[in-house]
């Protein structure tokens, strides 16, 4: 049946409404960004005001924000291919095995918050004389990661059908011989989904980043507190900080998403 107009009008307003509500931090912080810290406090210029660049010199020029980006780029990036490399074969050995007690395990992990991990975690580490360095970074993200892409590819693989697998073995192949030449390829859809949100997690991760990283190992959600002292706050040079950690993220979030939802639905519907 086809919605009356009452129910359509009420309809659109509500995501007005809600669009409108999500978007307007993200608005006021790029505007701001283009502002002097004069003009941000000045109610009157709210809206009408000269946009200047000098916030952005000061993030990409003096901050050494580059460095930042590419410490943000490589723990992300080594972080989520290791990740996969260990996740993808666990998650499908769980699904065509029947591993349910150590699927439980691995749900346990991904529900506890990280944060609750950070005081063993730097505990450890500092004994081992790692913490300041990227390796400890990346096992931290590795260590939340690794959860979420068994959790996402048990569930893509269970829908998988198993006809294919097992006329594979009769042919002669091994389980990981069939895996490598038949469920692998199939599911790719699901291990570029895993990917990219691990990616995402990494690269707006600040907590494990904050206590765990060093002056040469910060990243960019960590840079971003430079511009905050005792006495006074750069709001100009912390929202331009801010939009170079957000708007990237944002860019491969809004053209991978079709592919993050379809890679999500997709063990749902197969088999």
């Amino acid at each position: 049946m086809k919605p009356s107009k009452p129910y359509r009008v009420f309809r659109n307003s509500a995501l007005v409404v809600v669009v409108f509500a999500l978007m307007a931090p993200l608005l006021w912080m790029i505007a701001a960004s283009f502002k002097t810290n004069v003009d941000i406090y000045d109610t009157a210029k709210a809206f009408v005001f000269s946009p200047s660049l000098k916030n952005y010199e000061t993030v990409l020029q003096q901050a050494n924000y580059l460095e930042f980006i590419g410490n943000s780029l490589w723990v992300a990036f080594a972080a989520t291919t290791l990740s996969l490399l260990l996740g993808v074969p666990a998650a499908y050995s769980m699904s065509r095995f029947n591993m349910k007690k150590s699927a439980l395990v691995v749900l346990m992990a991904r529900v506890i918050p990280g944060v609750s991990l950070l005081v063993p975690w730097y505990y450890v580490f500092s004994n081992l004389k790692l913490v300041g360095g990227f390796s400890v970074l990346i096992l931290s993200h590795m260590f939340v990661s690794l959860p979420l892409i068994v959790y996402i590819m048990m569930g893509y693989f269970d829908g998988l059908p198993t006809e294919l697998e097992e006329a594979a073995l009769v042919d002669g192949l091994t389980h990981i011989g069939a895996f490598r030449r038949i469920t692998l390829p199939l599911s790719v859809p699901g291990v570029a989904t895993a990917g990219i949100l691990s990616f995402i997690f990494s690269w707006n991760n600040f907590m494990f980043a904050l206590v765990l990283s060093g002056a040469d190992t910060k990243t960019l959600p960590v840079a971003i507190f430079d511009f905050v002292g005792y006495a006074s706050i750069d709001w100009g040079g912390l929202m331009a900080a801010a939009t170079v950690v957000t708007l990237p993220i944002m860019l491969i979030a809004l053209f991978v998403q079709k592919y993050v939802v379809s890679g999500l639905t997709a063990g749902a519907t197969k088999g």
